[in-house]
């Protein structure tokens, strides 16, 4: 039995069901679960590992809900600057043909070093592309090797070129292949129980990708299993002609048709859903990833958050991949969510409070996930700490709190993810990031030339 206490925090924020933001605060948690939060006085004085975080703000382990990790590898590439959505992925899928299993561990691992540092303890990552042999297998090796809590999407694409889909045939797989895969990896990997490190969700691409018939089958196998389901939808005006050009009807008209809407679906960017189907996403209880900065990247447009919010739908923060992002800070996401809202609808529209729970409480619904995002007894012991002595938030001390989002932040003092310390003085415990950098440079080099 392992023991933790954090204790002495200027600010701590609880994101429990009375939003109580504590001073002079701590938690104290055994094997990874939180056992008491509140006053530094009232808690035990001892433990196995003891946190002072007297010049910290502490909060929530922040909760991503839509990544491409393996996009790292494709960081600004000359030939995608400047492209929307299509074009910017016909650019990509020669240069991802050549990925291979090597290449999917080294750009998950920075990947998730990037979100631990930046105080995210949860991620889901969207991996549809299988080419070389590799498999989903290795991207969760190379995550739990992190220690981070991961939600790993068994992705797919069956509709190639020749098909009348957007990727190349060679990128392509058999649908029979891919429903067997899928369900291999949900029965080796999966776990169902609370406070799991590692669930396994169905996740077929896009609807310019994958077959109707897949879509359907991918429903039905998820739902038997009993796991959730992942995809794009609604991300640019492309998709929508696509969508009504192949399908006669809307997006979400289409994801109601295929079985791809309700409690246990959560859907990325929706930047185009109608407020006909913004209501059939509050009426089903169908999540959103939010992934601003990849939306305005590829000005593909912004989610109408305060109409999806006032219908009831949950909303999530995701980064999306590296290589429309490119990066994968999940408190400048948050930050982006807040200035993104303002521009199209207010100084007002949407708050420092707000946005910081999307990015806890709001992933951790959207995931289908009662342990985390809030810090109350019960709850995972996933939290982020960051320095208020930091030079990037001097002038901010008066609402520490919304000085997280609006300043630039430097990075998470400390990252704890079940009781278990990833982060120390803003750098990795289970990571040794100076020779995996230079891996991961020297593989997307190669990658990249080919």
């Amino acid at each position: 039995m392992s023991s933790l206490l954090l204790k002495n925090a200027p600010l701590l924020v609880t994101m429990d069901e009375h939003r109580r933001e504590l001073r002079d605060a701590g938690l104290f948690a055994v094997d990874g679960v939180i056992q008491a939060v509140g006053q530094s006085d009232a808690l035990p004085e001892t433990a196995d590992t003891v946190l002072d975080l007297r010049h910290h703000v502490v909060i929530p382990g922040l909760v991503n809900t839509h990544h491409h990790l393996y996009q790292t590898l494709t960081r600004a590439v000359p030939a995608a600057q400047d492209a929307p959505l299509f074009d910017w992925l016909q650019a990509l899928y020669p240069i991802w043909s050549r990925i291979d299993a090597k290449g999917i561990h080294l750009s998950t691992q920075v990947g998730v070093a990037e979100l631990l540092l930046s105080g995210c303890t949860t991620t889901s990552d969207h991996l549809y592309l299988f080419p070389n042999g590799a498999r989903l297998d290795d991207e969760i090796e190379a995550a739990l090797q992190t220690g981070i809590r991961f939600h790993a999407c068994r992705g797919s694409m069956s509709l190639g070129e020749s098909d009348g889909g957007l990727p190349p045939d060679a990128l392509v797989e058999d649908e029979a292949t891919i429903l067997k895969d899928t369900q291999r990896v949900i029965e080796t990997h999966h776990d169902a129980r609370r406070f799991a490190m590692l669930r396994v969700d169905v996740a077929p691409c896009s609807p310019f990708s994958v077959s109707r018939d897949l879509m359907n089958e991918s429903a039905k196998l998820a739902r038997a299993l009993g796991v959730r389901m992942h995809s794009h939808l609604a991300e640019n005006a492309q998709d929508i002609v696509f969508s009504e050009q192949a399908f006669g009807m809307r997006p979400g008209e289409y994801a109601e048709s295929v079985e791809w809407l309700g409690t246990d679906v959560w859907h990325a960017h929706c930047v185009h859903l109608s407020d006909a189907e913004i209501s059939l996403f509050g009426q089903t209880g169908t999540s959103i990833a939010h992934c601003p900065t990849s939306n305005m990247r590829l000005a593909s447009g912004a989610l109408p958050l305060q109409r999806c919010l006032s219908n009831a739908v949950t909303v999530g923060l995701g980064v999306d991949g590296s290589a429309s992002n490119d990066g994968s800070d999940l408190l400048a996401e948050a930050r982006q969510a807040m200035l993104l809202q303002r521009v199209t609808s207010g100084a007002d529209a949407l708050s420092a409070r707000e946005v910081l729970e999307l990015a806890t409480l709001g992933g951790a619904r959207a995931l289908g996930r009662d342990d985390i995002g809030a810090l109350a007894a019960g709850m995972a012991a996933d939290f982020a700490a960051f320095d208020l002595n930091s030079l990037e938030f001097a002038g901010a001390r008066h609402d520490p709190l919304a000085a997280l989002v609006f300043c630039q932040s430097p990075g998470a003092d400390y990252t704890v993810v079940q009781g278990r310390v990833l982060i120390e003085g803003r750098q990795p415990v289970t990571l040794d990031l100076p020779p995996l950098v230079e891996q991961h440079n020297r593989y997307a080099r190669s990658l990249v030339n080919g």
